[in-house]
């Protein structure tokens, strides 16, 4: 259940797979409605979707960061026969903060882009998000651009972490990727 220096627990690995499924359905979400006329039938529902889902995304992140903070997290695992691991460990160190930081990013853009018109967003059309600000005209266009420009960000990072942690896997044949999976062995290399 618990990180240990060796391995991540199931509470950390529920985290980040199930955000990373998250993202990844709010970030085709988002593409796919940047497309739709004002006529399209799916015109209302899906951003109304895509906030309710990034709002929760929000939440899970807020609680992934607090068990980030509070549990042990998985020692690197080292290599002597690898060139400059530290610098790889320091690289690996700052693509996880940023995974972190855009996802907070996307959220406050997001919440601006949804709430410029002063109105609230509802999630799920139950639990209503109020509007901290007075409505504003060009902030939501803004804050759009700003939302687009971190979403494309974020999942080139992505995709830098999902290669990373396959040439951990397939090229130094170490248990890096192991350890995020379910059920992972770590007394084997």
């Amino acid at each position: 259940m618990l990180n240990t220096f060796e391995n991540y627990g199931w509470i950390a690995r529920f985290f980040h797979w199930t955000i990373a499924l998250a993202a990844t359905v709010l970030f085709g979400l988002g593409l796919y409605m940047v497309e739709l006329s004002y006529y399209d039938p799916a015109y209302k529902t899906f951003p109304s979707l895509h906030k309710s889902i990034g709002l929760l995304v929000a939440v899970l992140m807020v609680i992934r960061l607090i068990w980030r903070l509070i549990s042990v997290a998985p020692l690197p695992i080292s290599d002597p026969t690898t060139p400059h691991q530290n610098l790889q460990h320091k690289a690996a160190s700052l693509v996880h903060f940023i995974l972190y930081a855009l996802p907070f990013a996307l959220f406050i853009s997001g919440y601006l882009i949804s709430t410029a018109d002063g109105r609230s967003i509802f999630v799920f059309d139950t639990i209503e998000v109020p509007a901290l600000f007075p409505a504003n005209k060009g902030l939501e266009d803004t804050a759009g651009l700003i939302h687009e420009i971190i979403a494309w960000s974020l999942a080139g990072f992505v995709v830098l972490h999902a290669a990373a942690a396959l040439k951990h896997h397939f090229i130094n044949k170490d248990r890096t990727l192991k350890r995020m999976l379910l059920g992972a062995s770590t007394t084997t290399p």
